[in-house]
């Protein structure tokens, strides 16, 4: 990685804790998290629908759901976050699991276990990334995560069928 990617990293990953802390400030006195964090997936699911335009705007079509799915994991995925998902797996049902080891959103809370509970808040945002763009390909889903050491992480996709 050189100098002016490890800039533009750390400028992602800035940007994206003041989002978070944002939100989490400017959200009424009493207003519950779920709130906040339906606010970041909802930021994340627009991202993710310009993303997705720009990275298959000279792609050709896909053929089938794990064709899409494939490109999120390897192209989109190291588009975004510089690495591809470690990780497909597939029920072949409409659910797919997708892990990375070491998410770069969370590397730098992985620390200590007190973080393990605000991961979900710094997650909110990519689940409604990835929906964003499974959404502009055709593709309606429930994006979910789980986090169970930092800094990895398992994002579940439940596609619906309409």
């Amino acid at each position: 990685m050189n100098k002016q990617e490890m800039a533009d990293e750390a400028l992602f990953q800035l940007l994206h804790i003041e989002i978070v802390s944002y939100v989490y400030k400017s959200a009424e006195q009493g207003e519950e998290s779920g709130r906040c964090v339906t606010k970041l997936e909802n930021m994340g699911f627009r991202v993710g629908q310009g993303l997705i335009e720009r990275f298959t705007k000279d792609t050709a079509r896909f053929k089938d759901e794990l064709d899409v799915m494939k490109f999120i994991c390897k192209d989109f995925w190291t588009s975004v976050f510089k690495k591809q998902i470690d990780n497909l797996r597939t029920n072949h049902q409409g659910i797919y699991v997708l892990q990375d080891n070491k998410f770069r959103l969370l590397t730098q809370m992985s620390a200590g276990k007190q973080y393990l509970e605000h991961a979900p808040k710094y997650l909110a945002f990519t689940c409604g990334l990835v929906r964003g763009a499974l959404s502009n390909l055709g593709i309606k889903s429930i994006v979910t995560v789980e986090v169970t050491t930092m800094p990895a992480c398992k994002f579940q996709v439940m596609i619906q069928k309409v």
